[in-house]
């Protein structure tokens, strides 16, 4: 009975330690920043980009599928280098910076092959970060509108 409890009790704290993942498919687009800060540097590196999909979203991560680890010479996942992405959620395009923590080789065959990558957020802010939050939050539904009457009240 006691180890019941206990066990209840860890699973609810870990629970609370870590943020709790939203499933969801929405289309990312992944980048580097320019190696120099000049007009043709960051045209070359938005075109530099690979395309993928979210399979899972949180507070503080994202999991993307991409179909290559790396963009050029360099890899998706190590050596603390920034990724920019850029999600279509339902909520509007956000564009976050991140970095790759980690990676798995997923896809049965050499044809279906692709990586999952794990990312922690690292910079979002103002609009982006509250459509973000707010798809986080509602999903696919649109967030709770006041009726007119609540409405007229304010």
């Amino acid at each position: 009975m006691i180890r019941e409890l206990i066990t209840k009790f860890n699973r609810s704290l870990s629970e609370r330690m870590v943020s709790s993942r939203r499933r969801h498919k929405a289309r990312v687009k992944v980048w580097f920043d320019p190696d120099m800060n000049n007009a043709r540097s960051r045209n070359e590196a938005l075109s530099s980009c690979v395309y993928g999909e979210t399979a899972d979203i949180s507070r503080t991560g994202i999991a993307i599928l991409v179909p290559s680890i790396r963009i050029k010479e360099k890899y998706l996942v190590g050596q603390e280098r920034n990724l920019n992405i850029e999600i279509d959620l339902p909520t509007g395009k956000i564009i976050m910076r991140a970095i790759g923590r980690r990676y798995e080789k997923v896809g049965i065959h050499l044809s279906d092959e692709r990586f999952l990558v794990g990312a922690q957020i690292v910079n979002l802010t103002g609009a982006d970060r509250e459509r973000y939050e707010t798809f986080l939050v509602n999903g696919n539904r649109n967030p709770k509108s006041p009726t007119p009457i609540e409405a007229n009240i304010h």
